[in-house]
């Protein structure tokens, strides 16, 4: 995330952290490198438009611990960083709940340009009321409605990307002095309940021209929305009995929504604390659970489920309750797992490190064993690695846990090419046949 502290809250206290240099260009560009040459797929940016302010009340303890705030825009960050890697992928979270689909749909088109069609993009409705109203938006929208602006939002980007423009719109064709066919472009004359969008998209077709798309919603009406539009899915399950549950769950949505299951992979969040030994690794671990801010993990943890965590018995049963912001994490602390009950106080202990998921901690082959394990056992495709110390977090992973990886079979020698769809499995760079967007090209 483009600010000094993302899940892991407190951790920019530590002596060699050096996630305070989010600011200057060098840092993104230094973290890049890092990642391709160590043959990590995707470097996926978070965002949060607004301020954790449900903790008591006001956004002051948010500021204190700096959690997620300041923050800054993911989407500017990732030109420059293409432009020191080759395959290196780009996963950037952006809202449909406050920005036009139009403009959006443009700045994406140059971002698959710029990177030669390494972007992707995480589609979340935004979760905190502070956004909502510094945009005159007299607060929250209602959890389930935020899904139905989103499939709109969709269908008009699909649109734009898809089918405003033929594949040889442009010619370029200095002897005539035509650089656009106007027979081969047309506007959208979309018309719905949230958006008109009248024209044409105002930038030629892009190597993806949808992006690869990612999806969290974990929520019935989220898992339906996630089903239609997801390529793959995120998740951040607190145990793998909860993340089989959330594996299971999604795969069922995604048949009931008419396509093949095996086609959207679901990603688990996972933080990881590789040393070269069980022992020291858990050594390092507690190291960084004493600089960690437990008030900064209830600050997070309040926005998440928007309960105030200040106003709760710390010590009694979490219960089971709605919220119009992410109704998987109180799911995932409450109902998902019935043998375990959690307290508040528990659950900031839990989230200090790696936020809503889980942490493993050991030898590159202890955490190489116990993502296996995960794999096998509940059948996730794979993990989102959360930042721990920066950037030795990184440097745990690239240099200890691919090469244990490796030698096993599970990553690569080599990070795959071509563009983000590609690189995660796609039969080619444009959406299959059987996706929404596929049903909006331009055809003669």
């Amino acid at each position: 995330m483009n600010t000094p502290s993302h899940l892991s809250s407190g951790l920019w206290r530590h002596p060699r952290d050096r996630s305070r240099g989010y600011r200057g260009l060098e840092h993104w560009l230094d973290l890049a490198r890092t990642l391709e040459a160590g043959g990590i797929d995707v470097l996926f940016l978070a965002d949060v438009l607004g301020v954790y302010d449900v903790y008591g009340g006001s956004p002051d303890a948010a500021l204190r611990a700096g959690a997620q705030v300041p923050v800054g825009d993911p989407l500017q960050l990732v030109p420059a960083m293409a432009s020191v890697t080759e395959t290196l992928g780009f996963g950037i979270t952006a809202s449909v709940s406050f920005e036009h689909p139009f403009p959006f749909a443009r700045r994406i088109s140059t971002a698959d340009h710029l990177t030669n069609g390494r972007i992707g993009w995480n589609i979340v409705t935004s979760y905190l009321s502070s956004g909502a109203l510094n945009l005159g938006v007299d607060g929250q929208v209602a959890h389930d409605r935020r899904y139905d602006i989103a499939d709109e939002y969709l269908e008009v980007c699909y649109r734009l990307w898809e089918g405003s423009w033929s594949d040889d719109a442009v010619l370029a064709d200095a002897a005539s002095g035509v650089y656009v066919d106007p027979g081969k472009v047309r506007p959208i004359a979309f018309q719905g309940e949230f958006f008109r969008v009248p024209g044409l998209h105002l930038a030629e077709p892009s190597p993806q021209r949808t992006p690869f798309l990612f999806q969290a919603g974990a929520s019935s009406r989220g898992l339906r929305f996630a089903a239609r539009h997801a390529e793959a899915v995120f998740v951040a399950a607190p145990s793998d009995a909860v993340l089989a549950k959330q594996v299971a769950a999604v795969r069922a949505a995604v048949a009931e929504a008419g396509r093949d299951p095996d086609s959207v992979p679901v990603i688990n969040q996972q933080t990881v604390v590789i040393a070269e030994t069980d022992a020291t690794a858990h050594a390092l671990y507690r190291e960084y659970l004493d600089v960690a801010d437990p008030i900064g993990a209830a600050v997070l943890l309040s926005g998440w489920t928007g309960i105030d965590f200040s106003a709760l018995d710390p010590d009694a049963p979490l219960a089971a309750q709605g919220s119009n912001a992410i109704q998987s994490v109180v799911d995932a602390f409450t109902s998902a797992d019935p043998s375990r009950v959690w307290t508040p106080r528990e659950i900031a202990d839990y989230a200090r490190i790696g936020g809503d998921g889980p942490v493993i901690i050991g030898s590159p082959e202890t955490v190489a064993d116990a993502l296996e394990r995960s794999v096998e056992t509940t059948g996730v495709a794979g993990f989102n690695l959360a930042a721990t110390v920066v950037p030795e977090g990184w440097e745990q992973l690239t240099q200890q846990l691919v090469p244990e990886l490796r030698r096993r079979g599970r990553r690569p020698a080599a990070p795959r090419s071509g563009t983000l769809r590609e690189k995660l499995g796609g039969a080619g760079a444009r959406v299959t046949e059987t996706h929404p967007a596929a049903g909006f090209r331009h055809t003669p």
